[in-house]
């Protein structure tokens, strides 16, 4: 047995992987080779989801066949959005909706007797789930709000169509695109605590729904996910307060308060997502409230520049900005997470192949640390 335990298997390296890669002290992100910069201003979610999946991004042919493919997998069944309906009514929590949704998926596949080592039924799987989440988590808010769901718009991508089916509005450009990006900039990011996850129960050869239902499980937890709805949390506070959003700032800092969106377990500078994302932020703050883009700044260049945090080694990451771009998409702040696991979900299907190609049982040790001897004593003795 090893004789170093590492907490968290922190700097313990488990598989190796072509999809994505990051570099923490230049606060660089690639997917398959490309930067998160290139593929965020000039590709779609679905030419990511096709990178991560088959290794290139596609041509003309091969996306407008992917995009057609997934088009045809939106649509739930009855049952589903009959259990959205009952969840929504019982005030159920939008990560354990969606946990339960895509545990649903499975029952409606067409290929539930494909065998486990036929990896291109299980790609086809993984394309049903991506497809099949925007539907399934758009029609639990529209019966929060007692409305009925939206079908999919058949006109519209990914990212376009869940906007509009969460408000039933065709989203302005500016809108769609920003969307589009945040779903790519959250496609993958290495062996988080989620894909991993979703490779362990990979690695028993278990089906790709039972992987993506932990990877959504996973990522409930607050210590994985949900930082943005804290952020956002922060800059209503700030907005309802009496004082000035510098002063809050400045008086939240000397009260020893920590500001959610800042540090990274992997970036020792500022997030390349977040650069991203601020830069939708401003644009957005040009077609409506831009409060909410001040709020922000101005944190970072206090937290940053004059608190010296970045010299620190503590920077913005993804969910300092993403936050606040949700909120001004019009999308509840509860549904955030949820919405990473919507866009994860393709990094999550991406490694559960990778690592299928070249299986192994994920099977770590522990060391034991309870009592030795310990003398049997009957029942009726106790």
């Amino acid at each position: 047995m090893a004789d170093d335990l590492k907490k968290g298997l922190e700097g313990v390296l488990v598989a190796e992987s072509g999809l994505s890669s990051i570099d923490g002290d230049e606060g660089r992100l690639i997917y398959r080779g490309y930067p998160i910069e290139d593929l965020a201003r000039g590709a779609s979610y679905e030419e990511v989801v096709y990178l991560l999946w088959h290794g290139h991004l596609p041509n003309a042919d091969e996306l407008e066949e992917f995009t057609t493919a997934l088009d045809e997998e939106r649509d739930v069944s009855e049952d589903v959005l009959e259990t959205m309906k009952r969840l929504a009514a019982a005030d159920e929590q939008p990560m354990a909706a969606l946990r339960t949704a895509v545990s649903m998926f499975s029952a409606s596949e067409p290929e539930d007797d494909a065998e486990p080592e036929d990896l291109e039924a299980t790609l086809r799987k993984g394309r049903r789930i991506t497809a099949k989440i925007p539907t399934a988590l758009a029609a639990f808010e529209r019966y929060r709000l007692d409305e009925e769901p939206i079908d999919p718009h058949p006109d519209l991508g990914l990212a376009a169509n869940f906007l509009y089916m969460l408000t039933g509005e065709e989203p302005s450009d500016t809108h769609a695109e920003t969307f589009d990006q945040a779903l790519i900039l959250h496609a993958d990011h290495g062996l988080n605590a989620s894909t991993f996850t979703s490779m362990v129960i990979g690695s028993t050869m278990a089906d790709i729904y039972s992987a993506v239902t932990g990877g959504v499980s996973a990522l409930s937890g607050p210590l994985h996910g949900g930082a943005n709805q804290d952020v956002m949390e922060v800059l209503f506070e700030i907005d309802e307060s009496d004082l000035d959003h510098r002063a809050w700032v400045e008086q939240a800092n000397e009260e020893g308060r920590r500001i959610p969106g800042f540090g990274h377990r992997v970036y020792n500078v500022k997030d390349p997502r977040a650069k991203i994302l601020q830069e939708r932020s401003e644009e957005l703050a040009k077609e409506g409230d831009d409060k909410w883009y001040n709020y922000t700044t101005t944190i970072e260049q206090y937290l940053s520049e004059e608190q010296g945090l970045a010299e620190k080694g503590i920077a913005p990451n993804v969910d300092f900005y993403s936050g606040s771009v949700y909120y001004q998409l019009g999308i509840p702040i509860d549904m955030y997470t949820p919405i990473f696991a919507m866009s994860r979900a393709g990094g999550w299907v991406g490694h559960v192949l990778e690592y299928q190609e070249d299986n192994r049982l994920i099977r770590p040790l522990s060391r034991y640390t309870g009592p030795e001897d310990q003398e049997f004593v009957p029942l009726e003795d106790r």
